[in-house]
């Protein structure tokens, strides 16, 4: 499926909707990040959610290392946020690729939803594709500290617009 920037693509083989992980609600969160990071609008990404076989060979061939994990981002135009005064250019962000079942073993164990697993790993995946790294203690602090400003207030925008309904 396509809307506007981004394309979404489900090969997970699990059933999404059901599980409450909607494409309008994942198009709305790209949406906000994009706003919130300072994207230009015309910068588009892709997002697939695919089975856990198919994740483990993306997880050996692109990172060495065995067996499935929840998200993987492949940049593309090395784009980087923007600020309120300066949006970035447009481009092509990149893939993220999500592994639902990963991601529901994840949500089980933290004892949230699937589809707020499907949030943060969407999230973090938008912030590895703009340059953000996890790798040492300071980009580690950065780079989280701002995936848990992004999802707060993401989360904050759906609670208000549920209670202005």
């Amino acid at each position: 499926m396509t809307a506007g920037n981004v394309d979404i693509v489900d090969d997970s083989l699990m059933p999404l909707d059901d599980l409450g992980v909607t494409e309008s609600t994942i198009i709305q969160l790209v949406g906000y990040l994009m706003h919130e990071l300072n994207l230009d609008p015309a910068c588009e990404v892709s997002l697939a959610f695919i089975t856990e076989d198919a994740m483990t060979a993306l997880h050996v061939q692109w990172m060495n290392e065995a067996g499935p994990t929840d998200v993987l981002s492949f940049p593309m135009d090395d784009l980087r946020a923007g600020t309120a005064e300066q949006l970035s250019g447009p481009g092509l962000l990149g893939d993220i690729v999500v592994c639902p079942k990963i991601a529901q073993q994840q949500a089980e164990a933290a004892g949230h939803s699937l589809l707020e697993e499907c949030e943060l790993l969407i999230t973090h995946g938008m912030l590895h594709l703009l340059g953000h790294d996890h790798c040492e203690p300071e980009e580690h602090a950065e780079m989280f500290g701002l995936q848990n400003q992004l999802l707060t207030g993401w989360r904050l925008n759906v609670s208000e617009r549920r209670n202005s309904t």
